[in-house]
């Protein structure tokens, strides 16, 4: 057991929740930020967090200085995934300045890849670019730190009729999905609420002498589109397919999300980029850190029902 203290920052999205889960488990002192009150969109994954052991709670706005000046005083370690608050490049300046001067030994960073720094005609995506933009300063200040680049969530799968990753009911019971990939080109996948906690807890284990500076493309499983809705058919036991075909919007969505959809239908759709760019491999590093992964047949039996049922859908009835 350590008695050190953990920041985590976004901890009611998927990454952070599953640290705080395991990391609370081991005896870390998490002190975990989040930005919603009980009785908003993430009410259920705040309302557990309260009740896991050995956690503070800091509830506040990443734009607030003198929330951010407290976060990290005391702590050793850091896991930081932000997400569009505001300016998210002037707020993860600000996370990473404040960790150094309270003096954190390792500061993990969710980032993502700028596909146009590459050179090859590639478009950056908004909501990955500003996450690179990040990571480089983290880099010029000498924040001692390692990067994580997460693969697509197996849990962003719908029957809802959200963009891009909807698997959409069939009149025969089945599913399909539409999306602007490839059919036959690998995609890097990962399910954050399963494995994000287990492997970046074993990246502070193992610390700085091995992960110092390091990209880790944290995927587990390398499949098309198609080996998806194999997987998915096999564990649903309905047939489902997939279907290549442009990105549709049916439902309301932020500007901001729909410029990173246009994005990856061209840098996905028309260009085949690697997802994660032509220098970060997955699965073997992935794999060093944590083995007892779960796959996509396992999501699509165990966890995809689940998820729609409390999404109010009754397919599975």
């Amino acid at each position: 057991m350590t008695n050190q203290t953990l920041v985590i920052v976004n901890t009611t999205g998927r990454q952070g929740a599953s640290l705080a889960r395991v990391a609370t488990a081991v005896g870390y002192n998490v002190r975990a930020h989040i930005t919603t009150k009980l009785s908003e969109k993430d009410g259920a994954v705040a309302k557990e967090l309260r009740e896991l052991d050995n956690i503070e709670l800091v509830e506040g706005s990443l734009e607030d200085q003198n929330l951010i000046s407290r976060l990290f005083v005391g702590a050793r370690r850091a896991f930081i995934n932000t997400i569009s608050w505001g300016d998210e490049v002037a707020i993860g300046k600000a996370l990473a300045n404040a960790a150094k001067k309270a003096g954190v030994q390792h500061y993990v960073y969710s980032s993502m890849p700028d596909h146009a720094v590459f050179g090859r005609g590639w478009p950056s995506l908004p909501l990955w670019s500003c996450k690179f933009t990040v990571e480089n300063y983290i880099r010029q200040i000498g924040l001692p730190a390692t990067f994580v680049y997460t693969g697509i969530y197996n849990n962003n799968f719908t029957s809802l009729p959200f963009p891009l990753f909807c698997m959409k009911i069939q009149p025969d019971g089945g599913f399909q999905w539409t999306a602007p990939f490839h059919p036959d080109k690998p995609l890097p996948w990962l399910d954050a609420e399963h494995d994000v906690g287990p492997a970046v807890l074993q990246i502070f284990k193992d610390g700085l002498q091995k992960w110092s500076g390091h990209r880790i493309g944290l995927a587990y499983q390398l499949l098309t589109p198609r080996q998806v809705c194999t997987a998915f058919a096999r564990g649903l036991r309905r047939p489902c397919s997939y279907k290549r075909g442009p990105i549709t919007v049916e439902v309301p969505i932020p500007s901001g999300y729909r410029s990173q959809l246009e994005g990856i239908e061209i840098l996905f759709g028309k260009h085949e980029a690697p997802y994660f760019g032509p220098d970060i491999q997955a699965p073997g590093e992935a794999l060093q850190l944590w083995e007892g992964y779960r796959g996509m047949e396992e999501y699509a039996r165990e966890v995809f029902p689940l998820e729609e049922a409390a999404n109010g859908l009754t397919w599975m009835n």
